[in-house]
């Protein structure tokens, strides 16, 4: 048998000390999700040498070394030790979790982490959060850098845990010298997510507040896990935030999309938005709504910088999601079954918009009688 041919073997062997140099990288969450795409793709990395996986039950990652636990729990410092990089990803942000329960998740869970890191001797954590935490407001700048105030409010699903992870993130190099803490800021994520944002496409209608100015970004898992990578590589840190180059208009969406939209005054929407959620009848309160109203666009320049950039476009990912949610009814973050949602787009523009008189009367009706 033949020898191998020079370059080949001289790739092979750039190969193997390139992953014998990499980083060990702990993935959280690393499941389902994000995290399970991340695993996987470190797992298959030349530039890693070995990837920890840590999750409450064992993903399909058969390369990674699993270790089964709560991220809560501060056992998770003796299987962090040897990592040089951890990438927290266990997070909850399901629109259908006792908000009181998934701060306390959430907030506990990274805590434990930063703290468990820094007792292992692991040089850099990093973070996902969202760019969310940057506000949507009608005077944001289009686009927004990575050095732009934090003004967004604890008033829209997960976003108070965020910002509370945000400070956490901070805080963590001066209380842990040596610590070095990336935090990664997703624009509206799509890929298999289920958020109050990705819903929105599932109304029969684009609800349209009136006077608003929306603007919309994407960014699907995959180049997410892109940029994760890049931080777990060392080639970029501090705060980033990543999305699809540019955005589209509302006018682009609803054409692109084939859904047409329906306007309602502010006070109307939040309004309708506001008792719903009060009354326990959708998963979104009313903050959610401002995120379709103004724009949050980022511009990802510190991963442009450093070479990154995203393989999917705005349209593209849309695309994705439209298929994605495609068969799926949901009015005002509500899921509807196929009957609920038949009648709702029988009975018009208004019915379908909210469907907030019908839900609050049957509400009222239901507590009365108990």
């Amino acid at each position: 048998m033949s020898s191998p041919d020079p370059q080949v073997r001289a790739a092979r062997n750039h190969s193997t000390s390139s992953a014998l140099r990499g980083p060990v990288v702990a993935v959280t969450g690393a499941a389902s999700g994000v995290g399970a795409l991340l695993t996987e793709r470190l797992a298959e990395s030349d530039e890693i040498r070995q990837v920890i996986a840590i999750d409450e039950r064992r993903g399909e990652c058969a390369a990674a070394q699993w270790h089964i636990l709560d991220v809560r729990d501060p056992a998770i410092a003796d299987k962090l030790r040897g990592a040089d990089v951890v990438v927290h990803l266990a997070v909850d942000l399901d629109l259908e979790t006792d908000p009181a329960a998934r701060s306390a998740y959430n907030v506990r869970g990274t805590q434990t982490v930063l703290t468990a890191a820094a007792a292992a001797g692991v040089h850099r954590v990093v973070l996902c959060t969202s760019a969310m935490v940057y506000g949507a407001l009608p005077d944001n700048e289009l686009p927004l850098s990575e050095d732009a105030e934090l003004r967004a409010t604890a008033e829209a699903t997960g976003v108070g845990d965020l910002l509370e992870i945000e400070r956490l993130a901070r805080r963590a190099p001066r209380a842990h010298p040596g610590l070095n803490v990336t935090v990664v800021r997703p624009a509206v994520l799509v890929g298999g997510t289920d958020t109050a944002l990705t819903r929105y496409f599932e109304s029969p209608r684009l609800l349209v507040v009136a006077g608003s100015r929306p603007a919309w970004q994407f960014c699907h898992v995959e180049d997410l896990c892109g940029a994760l990578e890049y931080a777990v590589l060392e080639k970029v840190d501090g705060e980033l935030a990543v999305g699809c180059e540019g955005w589209l208009e509302q006018e682009e969406v609803e054409e692109l999309s084939g859904i047409r939209r329906m306007e309602l005054p502010s006070a109307v929407a939040l309004g309708a938005a506001a008792r719903l959620h009060r009354i326990g009848l959708t998963p979104s309160p009313a903050g959610d709504l401002a995120y379709t109203m103004y724009p949050w666009v980022v511009s990802g320049s510190r991963l442009h910088e450093a070479g990154w950039r995203p393989r999917w476009t705005n349209e593209e990912v849309l695309a994705e999601l439209l298929e994605e949610v495609s068969g799926r009814h949901t009015v005002a973050g509500r899921r509807l079954g196929r009957k609920d949602a038949t009648a709702a787009g029988a009975a018009g523009a208004t019915v379908a918009l909210l469907g907030t008189a019908a839900l609050v009367r049957r509400a009222r009706k239901a507590r009365r009688r108990l």
